[in-house]
């Protein structure tokens, strides 16, 4: 089998700012993000997915906001979009589909958890993480077993997918964004350090401390490194924080066993229920198996 975990937020954000007619409920809310998260999991089940799992940020903070000050909040997010954040959570468990709502921890967090709690497991062939989100490249293995899916491109990423991308291996995505920071997540990088010659010292040393600290002592050529190896010298602090930062937490306690994540089917009475509240009953018709 193939185990499939989805960035529900992500897929929320997208369905939010895709170029389509606004939808209301019979209230007169707005609840397009929401329906556009259901039609894509829909499509996802009758593509023949089997055994999946959703995870959510519940609210936008979590544990990281105590460790950097400038950490991503739910400060901008627009509100039409921020009140369908619990919507859309209690929408897919009508579909009967396993929903890991974080407040602590943050979505990214769960997929990583599930991706290594399972990824071993005698009866996966693969796990396969559906987000271009590059936090999650760290999370890709070199023998296949977690692969990435980027459903708008239509692309499967796997280690050297990440390399292409990135400029180095999996498991130094997180010293990467260290180096170079990550704007939607709020912390700025080391000054001066860009993808190119992150890529470059990665490549060779893997890891922030493995990156001899004088350029001399540096076995790769590189323009402008004396400047580089001083700025991380003078940041090395922030340089590890940010790694901190960027790297997944993968053992949140997600209280499912992995026969959990098997799809059985919507809930008659919820969704259908559901899909009045959102004044899209013709969702209902979507559905091809149902759990009772």
């Amino acid at each position: 089998m193939q185990v499939h975990l989805l960035d529900a937020t992500y897929e929320l954000f997208r369905a939010h700012f895709a170029p389509r007619p606004q939808r209301l409920d019979p209230q007169g809310q707005p609840v397009g993000a929401t329906i556009g998260v259901l039609e894509n999991v829909l499509y996802l089940l009758g593509d023949g997915v089997t055994h999946l799992g959703c995870a959510s940020d519940h609210v936008i903070e979590s544990w990281r906001n105590a460790r950097w000050p400038g950490y991503k909040t739910g400060a901008g997010v627009d509100p039409v979009l921020k009140a369908q954040f619990t919507l859309a959570e209690e929408a897919l468990r009508t579909l009967g589909v396993v929903v890991w709502p974080m407040v602590e921890w943050e979505a990214d967090d769960a997929l990583g958890t599930a991706a290594a709690r399972w990824a071993d497991d005698k009866s996966v062939e693969r796990v396969v993480i559906m987000t271009p989100d590059k936090d999650m490249g760290q999370c890709v293995r070199e023998d296949g077993k977690v692969v990435m899916y980027d459903r708008r491109q239509q692309k499967l990423i796997d280690a050297d997918g990440v390399r292409a991308r990135f400029g180095v291996s999996p498991e130094s995505i997180p010293d990467y964004l260290a180096l170079v920071g990550d704007s939607s997540d709020g912390f700025p990088g080391i000054p001066g350090w860009g993808k190119v010659s992150a890529g470059t010292i990665l490549t060779r040393y893997g890891h922030l401390e493995d990156i001899p600290e004088r350029v001399s002592q540096w076995d790769v050529s590189m323009r402008g490194g004396a400047t580089l190896a001083a700025a991380l010298r003078d940041h090395r602090d922030e340089a590890f924080l940010f790694r901190e930062l960027a790297t997944l937490t993968t053992d949140v306690p997600l209280p499912e066993k992995l026969d959990d994540l098997r799809w059985r089917g919507a809930h008659r009475a919820t969704f259908t229920a559901m899909a009045e509240r959102l004044g899209a009953p013709g969702l209902v018709d979507r559905v091809h198996v149902w759990a009772d």
